[in-house]
């Protein structure tokens, strides 16, 4: 499947989690129930990926862990927050840096309407 699919589908998802839940919850509930949308649309998931830092030749298990990878290829980072910042946008692009991935969507269900709370990242 063609990333940009994959990325409609997720938004799809997302979209379809906030209509029920709307803001105001954990972003644990918001990722239980995205899960729950990603594999009733057909697509492979894993939750909380853990994601070495690599420094020089080492790896440091720093308990970094990406919020779900969809596919093997596209990052989502949930988020709960009155607006995102600098260091939130710093966090998925060190995701994709460590995991080699290149596609990451950032996905704040704290918005009124959730098209305001997606933000697509390339690296």
């Amino acid at each position: 499947m063609e990333r940009n699919e994959i990325t409609r589908k997720i938004i799809g998802c997302a979209i379809e989690v906030h209509k029920n839940l709307g803001p105001g919850l954990l972003e644990s509930a918001y990722e239980e129930c995205l899960a729950f949308e990603l594999n009733k649309a057909g697509l492979s998931i894993k939750r909380q990926v853990p994601t070495p830092v690599v420094y020089k030749d080492i790896k440091l298990e720093c308990g970094y862990r990406i919020d779900i990878l969809v596919e093997e290829t596209v990052v989502l980072e949930l988020k709960v927050v009155d607006e995102f910042n600098p260091v939130h946008e710093a966090q998925v692009l060190t995701y994709l840096k460590f995991s080699r991935k290149q596609i990451g969507l950032m996905i704040n269900f704290n918005v009124t309407i959730l098209k305001n709370g997606i933000r697509r990242y390339i690296f």
